[in-house]
């Protein structure tokens, strides 16, 4: 079977730090709300998406918690959590995520989070160089999975010191819920080839992409392991390319250029983050060359951190830009819009049945198999044409 025959596994995206229809503003903005968030999170798992992405950071409602929220209100929905090694015992987050495990019914997906802001991380208190980061986190996971895995773990390390440590209820996932990472740094890839199951990589042109996914290939294979490939992306979708980009430059519309050159500059000062320099290469704070490759549009990251580009397109382009990724490797997708909600919306219905994807599941029959015109919502119902058999 070829990579592109097989269709993707999609997950979306809870905006818990907020959301907004213009970068740079606050018109139209929604600030932080778990009401909204449990808004985005019944509607995505009623449209068909695995998962969704839960991300960290001082700006952002707590992963863990706000998923276990999450977990009561969704059937299906899957949620990628960060574990942050150095902010507690891997004893602590192994009992968080074999509970979070528990009472999702198995519906926990685990994201290694090292920290790519020196700033932030002081403030975690994780005193730690780059590299070093990477030597912490190996010795922390290794406690950590094997206490997910057995039960139990000791080791006598550098960074992490457990003795005799046990944890009482096993997860749901067997041997353990699995662990997605993402780092572009030659540390960081050395560290996961030996440690996760799934690769991400923010959205680069195919042939960067293509490069990182060969080198993590080589060091999960330098130590008898194979590893996944995912890749996290926003989405601007319409019915025509045209559309799609006059939307892409609606969503920077009221972006200043006085705030592009605070957040670069916020960016430089705060960032060891070997992925997070790769993303600004892009575009080098520019706004004249955003289309850094076919229908890959790196507006966003002229002011959010961590992932900058977008696909733009129709549902046909969209498509055809995701089997060059899928033909790389590429077999999940972590995706976001603006606003997350209306955009959950737009992918499903337009952009799923192009890639083979179901769309809304569980649908009740709304007729007994006439062809219906939507009728405007009046009293009358939908206007029926002709026998759909």
């Amino acid at each position: 079977m070829a990579a592109t025959d097989k269709p993707l596994d999609f997950l979306w995206f809870i905006p818990s730090s907020g959301d907004g229809a213009y970068l740079g503003s606050d018109d139209l903005s929604r600030p932080v709300d778990p009401g909204y968030f449990r808004e985005i999170a019944t509607a995505v798992d009623r449209l068909g998406y695995s998962g969704v992405l839960i991300p960290t950071g001082v700006a952002c409602e707590e992963s863990f918690v706000l998923a276990a929220d999450l977990a009561a209100r969704t059937e299906q929905l899957k949620f990628l959590v960060a574990v942050r090694p150095g902010t507690a015992s891997p004893a602590y987050y192994a009992r968080l995520a074999s509970t979070l495990d528990r009472v999702s019914n198995g519906r926990l997906l685990l994201n290694i989070v090292v920290g790519g802001s020196a700033q932030e991380l002081a403030g975690d208190g994780v005193f730690l160089g780059h590299d070093e980061r990477y030597d912490h986190a190996d010795e922390f996971f290794k406690v950590f999975n094997e206490l997910l895995e057995t039960g139990k773990s000791t080791l006598d390390g550098k960074f992490i010191k457990a003795i005799d440590a046990r944890l009482g209820l096993p997860p749901v996932q067997q041997p353990r819920p699995p662990l997605y990472f993402g780092g572009s740094s030659d540390a960081a890839i050395d560290f996961c080839g030996g440690m996760i199951e799934k690769y991400l990589t923010w959205g680069e042109p195919p042939a960067q992409v293509a490069e990182k996914v060969e080198r993590v290939r080589k060091s999960a294979a330098a130590k008898g392991r194979e590893v996944s490939f995912g890749i996290r992306l926003h989405f601007i979708v319409r019915e025509t390319d045209d559309e799609a980009w006059e939307a892409a430059d609606r969503l920077i519309s009221k972006l200043s250029d006085e705030a592009i050159e605070a957040a670069q500059a916020v960016f430089a000062k705060a960032s060891d983050s070997v992925g997070q320099a790769r993303m600004v290469a892009l575009h080098n704070g520019r706004r004249d060359k955003l289309e850094v490759s076919p229908n890959l549009w790196a507006g966003i990251g002229l002011v959010r951190t961590g992932a900058g580009t977008a696909l733009v397109g129709s549902p046909k382009t969209v498509a055809a830009r995701l089997r060059e990724y899928q033909e790389i490797g590429i077999d999940t997708v972590i995706a976001s819009g603006y606003p997350h909600l209306e955009e959950a919306y737009r992918v499903s219905e337009l952009l799923f049945p192009e890639i083979g994807l179901g769309g809304p599941r569980n649908q009740i029959r709304s007729s007994f198999g006439e062809r219906q015109v939507f009728g405007g919502g009046g009293h009358g119902g939908n206007v029926k044409l002709a026998s759909a058999s």
